[in-house]
């Protein structure tokens, strides 16, 4: 046998243990078989970081956990969440089929910060000060499709306070974080999280008004094996950059990231990664109350983009006085200052190419309150809830829904789980006009006790994109955080495998 015999049957192998459950036939005699579409299988494993939450002695932070019910997922599995430098994980994240491989173990001695029993039901933990690790999060089997974990942390005096709240990330190779800063009075960290066995290698590199920041003490930075590393972005520029895009790229291994955001003066919170770069891009969920929107943009291709601006409100999609478009220069970051953009009504950003595409990040900086009392949030562009998406730690007051469909009417069916302490799900089925964006106050779960985690479905129509607001009331005033609603991925495409041993004859 020779060695491209050898190469081709280890292909077909390879491909068999990718597919996992993908059927492996023998064709039919006339050898004339027609294509089928592939299974859409729930996944079988999910693996997700939470970076650690504050450095503050008096910030109280409270983890959400949720697995939304899936069909086709069996009855075993279970999900722990454990501090990184106990965890103990090797396997694939977000994306592995059923049937696929499941590699590592476990640190059987470790005690995780949270465990489901059963989907369709969150659970919660609560730590205090600032002694808090970043933390590795592994569902399997019925608990894997879907499974969110919300983080957030309320501190009420001094840098960076208010309400911070970042949905946990599945580790990947690339993140775009446009709306970061190194000015005066602000400090910003990109905290990088490993999940796996080996040490990952990774780049930092930022890019200002003026273009790309040299800065070697960004390259080749090592996140060791189940371990978190802050880095602090004024130590990678030499002055301070009011604006910046950050690119986090991995050279070896995975990583989860996000970046915390803390003001001495405005408040701070977690700024989750942009979309992927494309030519069109939708920010959804701007609060009608923001009294100042600031734009942050970057194109990472050589040539220059240029946008058309409109906001999805409740009547339709409007153009915003003064701010009919931008220009992008490649390579550099752009800002477009927005103000009271929203008018007291809910609304959306959507970005779209005036003649040619360009592929894009952005992200919004949300203020809200006046004077002394202003508090800072911040929306990323984000994908469209294809099929499901979930956001956890939802209480009977305090949270609203942000849903728009920007380019065709949607239904979409809005569920509010059992409560983590107790009650009954409950389920309701809203229309969002083409071009609008609608606030919805979620329905409350009855007889609710403890938290509960929305999930929102497409029924049908257009892409819908969604974002979901926190309010915490305190002295002084009120703390918010906002977390877009990206699919859950919770199923993958498997393809439909037939035996074809012509290919061993050639």
């Amino acid at each position: 046998m020779n060695r491209t015999t050898l190469s081709l049957i280890a292909g077909v192998t390879a491909l068999a243990a990718v597919t996992g459950f993908a059927a492996l036939e023998t064709p039919e005699a006339t050898g004339s078989g027609t294509a089928t579409a592939a299974a859409q299988l729930p996944v079988e494993r999910t693996t997700l970081v939470c970076p650690a939450p504050s450095t503050s002695d008096i910030a109280d932070t409270a983890y959400a956990s949720f697995s939304p019910v899936t069909t086709g997922t069996g009855s075993t599995g279970k999900a722990q969440l454990l501090p990184a430098a106990e965890a103990s994980d090797t396997g694939a994240g977000k994306g592995t089929a059923k049937g696929g491989t499941k590699d590592g173990g476990k640190n059987k001695t470790a005690k995780s910060v949270l465990e489901p029993k059963e989907p369709g039901t969150p659970v919660t933990a609560d730590i205090s000060g600032g002694d808090g690790t970043a933390l590795i999060g592994t569902a399997e089997g019925k608990f894997a499709p879907g499974w969110t974990v919300q983080q957030t942390t309320e501190v009420t005096v001094g840098a960076g306070r208010g309400l911070l709240g970042v949905t946990c990330t599945a580790p990947d190779t690339q993140f775009w974080f446009p709306g970061a800063s190194t000015a005066a009075g602000r400090s910003d960290y990109v905290h990088l999280t490993n999940p796996d066995d080996s040490p990952a290698v990774v780049d930092i590199q930022l890019y200002g008004t003026e273009g790309a920041v040299k800065s070697p003490a960004g390259e080749g930075i090592t996140v060791p094996a189940h371990s978190s590393e802050p880095v602090l972005l004024s130590t990678l520029a030499d002055s301070p950059q009011q604006d910046l895009t950050v690119h986090v790229s991995v050279r070896s291994g995975r990583v989860g990231a996000a970046v915390q955001s803390l003001d001495n003066s405005l408040g701070g919170d977690w700024l989750a990664a942009s979309a992927d770069p494309a030519d069109s891009l939708v920010l959804p969920g701007i609060p009608k109350d923001a009294t100042d929107v600031r734009l942050v943009a970057f194109t990472p291709a050589d040539s220059d983009a240029d946008l058309k601006v409109r906001l999805a409100s409740p009547s339709g999609l409007i153009t915003p006085a003064g701010h009919e478009t931008v220009h992008l220069k490649g390579g550099t970051t752009t800002v477009v200052e927005l103000g009271e953009v929203t008018r007291e009504e809910a609304g959306s950003l959507v970005l779209t190419p005036t003649s040619r595409s360009v592929p894009v990040v952005a992200a919004l900086r949300i203020l809200r309150g006046k004077g002394d009392r202003q508090e800072t949030a911040f929306i990323p562009a984000t994908g469209p809830v294809m099929t499901r998406a979930t956001s956890p730690d939802n209480s009977a007051k305090g949270a609203t829904l942000s849903l728009t469909a920007p380019t065709a009417t949607a239904e979409v069916k809005v569920t509010a789980s059992a409560g983590s302490g107790g009650g009954t799900a409950v389920s309701k089925t809203y229309t969002i006009k083409e071009g609008t964006t609608q606030d919805i106050v979620p329905p409350v779960p009855s007889g609710l006790k403890g938290t509960y985690a929305v999930t929102v479905e497409r029924v049908s129509g257009g892409p819908v994109y969604g974002a979901r607001t926190l309010t915490a009331s305190r002295e002084g005033g009120s703390g918010f955080t906002i977390q877009t609603l990206p699919d859950d991925r919770g199923m993958v495409a498997v393809p439909h495998a037939e035996q074809d041993l012509s290919v061993l004859q050639k």
